[in-house]
């Protein structure tokens, strides 16, 4: 929660994370968007979630739903399948065995980690935003983010990215504050992917290691530029 918050008060978001089903309704109700993140599940939460998200349909607003390790047990599997069923996602962002799981495919997952690459969930990341209406961002190496019909690839980003605890997590919630100001969901979520890996690419550049290049990352993020940012953009 700590750099998911950093990161949106750098690019001048506004984050306000909670885990109260009872102020779900109001919350989401004065909110530009909502980031439903599944990464620590019990009962009290999945309520939340499933209440932020129907309100966030209801009320039109954009939300995006991280199925942090769906594929690794079967409630992370069924609350993601549950959310996408019955709120309707904007976007969908997660790792290739997340996206491949939730499309249909046999695949474990190993916890927060990839057992595929990302280029090997394109098909599924189709698919899946076909039956959900959902774009779906596929994160990796290179990025993959599709409404079933257009796709686009992100080269940008650096392995330490991937050493870094809640770096996908942050990629959510930064497409979130994205989709809420984009008015093409779809360029707004490879945008999004896209600052994330200039950032990341910059932040290496200057790290000694994993600890420095989060505190480089936010860094970078809090110093960002479109009109620079769009020349080094490997779309």
């Amino acid at each position: 929660m700590g750099i998911n918050a950093n990161a949106l008060l750098a690019i001048g978001a506004s984050p306000l994370m909670s885990f109260c089903p009872e102020e779900m309704e109001e919350i989401v109700s004065i909110s530009s968007a909502l980031v439903v993140n599944i990464g620590c599940l019990d009962r009290h939460e999945i309520e939340g979630m499933k209440i932020a998200a129907a309100t966030a349909d209801r009320l039109g607003r954009p939300w995006v739903l991280d199925p942090v390790g769906a594929g690794a047990s079967r409630i992370r599997t069924e609350t993601s399948l549950t959310l996408i069923r019955d709120s309707h996602p904007t976007v969908i962002r997660g790792n290739a065995s997340e996206i491949m799981c939730l499309a249909g495919q046999q695949i474990k997952s190993r916890g927060v980690d990839t057992s595929a690459l990302s280029s090997d969930a394109v098909e599924s990341a189709k698919a899946l935003a076909l039956a959900s209406g959902a774009i779906v961002s596929v994160s990796g190496p290179v990025d993959y983010i599709t409404d079933g019909v257009r796709v686009e690839k992100i080269g940008n980003g650096h392995p330490l990215m991937a050493r870094i605890t809640a770096m996908g997590c942050t990629a959510s919630v930064v497409t979130g504050a994205f989709i809420a100001v984009g008015e093409d969901r779809l360029l707004a979520a490879r945008n999004a992917m896209a600052v994330m890996g200039i950032a990341g690419e910059r932040a290496a550049a200057r790290a000694a290691g994993t600890g420095s290049m989060e505190m480089h990352f936010i860094d970078e993020l809090s110093t960002y530029d479109p009109a620079d940012y769009a020349k080094a953009i490997k779309i």
